[in-house]
Order: structure tokens, then sequence, then C-alpha cells
């Protein structure tokens, strides 16, 4: 009998310590004399994989194909930080922390860009609505990041030509931005061939500038 209220004493001691630790743990204080000190701890950001490495190309829906040229950690406030630096059209720097990496994605495969030229191939589908309307619509496909979506913004704003009379400003605007955007990702995977490529696509004829300008 004795022995067991040993045990149990001895149980019952082993939960209060932990008790005690955890308490002192969550208020991160500790008192000489009268005084009470805090003890601040760095935190970090929540653990999370990384999914891509330097020199690997992503799209980043906003801005387009980038190259993460680098994967650094940086203090702010209390929270240490692991953040991707991605290079955008050798002009802009993004960070982006790595608990926020699924804003990216990855570069598409040999066969998503293959049906992004056969979408390129098929017939404009233009809508009976407002301009307004449907450039905000466009602007949206752009910004979604979306492959499919952006080869249907420039198959849809497509003029077959280079002819700047043949389109508005402002459809000019999209389309341009459009294309380039589905162009840089065609280059990753296509090299070369990728303007090419989408030009055949899109039956779109190369106009040299002096025969635009008598054009117009």
């Amino acid at each position: 009998m004795k022995k067991k209220k040993r045990k149990v004493k001895k149980k019952l001691e082993k939960k209060l310590k932990k008790k005690l630790l955890n308490k002192k743990s969550v208020n991160n204080t500790f008192k000489t004399g009268d005084e009470k000190i805090q003890i601040k701890k760095v935190g970090k950001q929540p653990a999370e994989k990384k999914l891509y490495k330097v020199k690997d190309y992503v799209v980043y829906p906003k801005h387009g194909v980038g190259k993460i040229i680098a994967v650094n950690t940086a203090k702010i406030g209390d929270i240490v930080i692991t953040f991707y630096k991605v290079l955008i059209d050798n002009k802009l720097t993004l960070s982006i922390p790595l608990n926020q990496q699924s804003h990216l994605r990855s570069i598409s495969s040999i066969n998503q860009i293959n049906k992004a030229i056969t979408i390129l191939k098929g017939k404009p589908k233009i809508k009976r609505t407002m301009w307004s309307r449907r450039a905000q619509e466009y602007e949206q496909k752009i910004n979604s990041g979306k492959l499919y979506e952006l080869a249907e913004v420039v198959k849809n704003l497509n003029k077959r030509t280079d002819v700047i009379a043949e389109q508005s400003y402002s459809e000019r605007q999209l389309f341009e931005k459009a294309y380039d955007r589905l162009k840089s990702e065609f280059e990753v995977v296509l090299g070369e061939k990728a303007q090419e490529k989408m030009n055949k696509a899109l039956k779109r004829e190369e106009i040299p500038i002096d025969k635009q300008e008598t054009q117009i």
C-alpha cells in the first residue's frame, strides 16, 4: 500500500511540475526582486516546404514570368521570414514570403503550351457587350496568371496584322500586354521559336515599320 501511495504522489508531483513549466513558457517572465522582466523570443515564420529553388522560372499572376534569383531570410519586428527574390523581365524584383508561395505557379509543361497554341488557332469569340465591360474581363484574365485564359485574350484581340489603324488604342494596349505575357512563358519552354509559333497559330502578318507608316 505504501509503495502505491508513493507512486501516486510522484505522478502528482510530475503533473504539477509540468503545469508550472507550461505557465512559465506562456508568460515568458521571471522575477528579480519586485520587478518582472519580459523575455522576448524571436518568432519564426510557420514551417513550409520550399516548392521552388534558385534559377527556377515561375509565374506571378499580376506581373508574369519571373526567375528566382535568391532565397533569403529577414527579420521583420520579432519574426524571421524566409522569402524568394523573383526577378521579373530583368526590371522588377519581388520578395515573396515562403508562406505565400501559393501565389506563384510553375511554368507550363510542353503539353500545356501545345494546348495554348491550339487555342490561338481557334476562331475569336467576341461578345456583343460594351467595350468597357469586355476590357475589364480581359484585364482580369490577363492578371489571373492562367495560361489558357491568357491565350483566349490574345486570340480574341488578335487582328492578324500589326497595322495600328485596325485597332483602338485601348484594344492594342491590352493585346500587347497579353501577347507579351504569353510570349514570355512560351520562350521559357520553346526558346527562340516561341514568337514564330505564336504568330503562325494566330496567322499574323509581320509588316515592316515603313509600310505601317504609309498605311496609317
